[in-house]
């Protein structure tokens, strides 16, 4: 008779498992935008499929160094990262895009993937951009976007037609598309802002909540590029100046929490927080070693926004689970692919070959 609890406890579990892998698979829920199908148009948006790498932001830079806390966060939140000291950071730089081959002379931004790992095995993970806006309110436009960007094979180009019809039906993504044409581009990974884009809730020792988002800005002084000599430029340039500038040593950023008002849309990440906000440097972020993502450390890791330690929640912003779901599959994906040779460790290779 001992057995059956027993048998009625596995069974419990196994039930358990399968109502987990039925929920990330969408069939619990099938108005929801799953994960395998946002990587199923990343694949389509991209032309090709290229195995071992990222569906987005394929081409990337492996870095490390350590976040100097103030203390200057303890009050806004209980997570581990704010009480005075220090903590060890893996991170990866990377452009927009899935071509992990592709020029670094183009108008897309950068991003950078930050993996804090924090005291008593906790971690926090993050995925911010340059840009302070998102292209897409929502995953099912997300999707939309990328089924209308899907390259025509005749002319490996994507329909025009249907992509003005898609931005002309959503001006939030028409605003995107003017910034990134009149914003100054970064001259180096290391000058640029990055920004959560989403917002956050952080949770002090209280349980108090407020809304957050928050921004790393860099202590290298901006320059931008060139936008008409872009195509110009070497393949790799923008690895390349991070590689050597790291040689020459750390370079830093602080990172600036910035409160929410009242009345700012914490649901839409297309939506920028505009006039005066709170705003608190909470530490800085010193990168002190660069490396190709095949000597580094951050090849196999997901920088999934949802990683979060105690005292940092996620907000109403339904891009958040969309994003957390599409890293996840493009990380299966690149794990059973198997690791390829990165554009700039193939690079090396060629060159030392010569």
């Amino acid at each position: 008779m001992r057995m059956l609890p027993r048998l009625a406890i596995i069974a419990l579990i196994l039930g358990l498992v399968v109502l987990v892998f039925a929920w990330v698979g969408g069939f619990l829920t099938p108005g929801r935008i799953s994960g395998g199908r946002i990587a199923n148009t990343l694949e389509a948006a991209n032309g090709k499929v290229f195995p071992g790498f990222r569906r987005a932001h394929a081409k990337g830079l492996c870095v490390s160094g350590h976040f100097d806390a103030n203390g200057a966060g303890v009050p806004l939140s209980r997570a581990a990262l704010f009480p005075r000291g220090s903590v060890p950071v893996i991170g990866r730089l990377s452009t927009g895009g899935g071509n992990p081959m592709a020029a670094d002379g183009r108008p897309v931004f950068h991003a950078l993937g930050l993996r804090f790992a924090l005291p008593g095995g906790e971690e926090w993970r993050m995925a911010i951009d340059h840009t302070p806006i998102f292209v897409i309110a929502n995953p099912k436009d997300f999707v939309a976007l990328q089924e209308a960007s899907v390259p025509d094979p005749a002319t490996g180009k994507p329909d025009p037609a249907r992509l003005a019809a898609f931005v002309s039906a959503h001006p939030e993504t028409q605003a995107f598309l003017d910034y990134m044409k009149t914003a100054p581009l970064p001259s180096s990974f290391a000058n640029g802002t990055y920004y959560s884009i989403n917002a956050f809730r952080f949770i002090d020792a209280k349980g108090a909540a407020q809304f957050v988002r928050w921004q790393f800005e860099p202590e290298a002084p901006f320059a931008a590029l060139d936008k008409a000599t872009l195509d110009k430029q070497p393949r790799d340039f923008l690895f390349d100046e991070m590689l050597a500038r790291m040689k020459q040593g750390p370079v830093r950023w602080h990172m600036v929490v910035v409160l929410a008002n009242p009345g700012d849309r914490t649901d839409n990440a297309t939506i920028r927080w505009t006039g005066p906000h709170r705003q608190i440097d909470v530490g800085t972020l010193i990168l002190d070693r660069a490396t190709t993502e095949a000597q580094g450390d951050c090849r196999d890791y997901n920088f999934d926004p949802l990683i979060l330690p105690k005292g940092v929640a996620a907000s109403d912003d339904p891009v958040l689970a969309a994003r957390s779901a599409a890293y996840s599959a493009s990380f299966r994906r690149r794990a059973i692919e198997g690791p390829h040779p990165d554009a700039i460790t193939a690079a090396q290779t060629q060159g030392a070959s010569r």
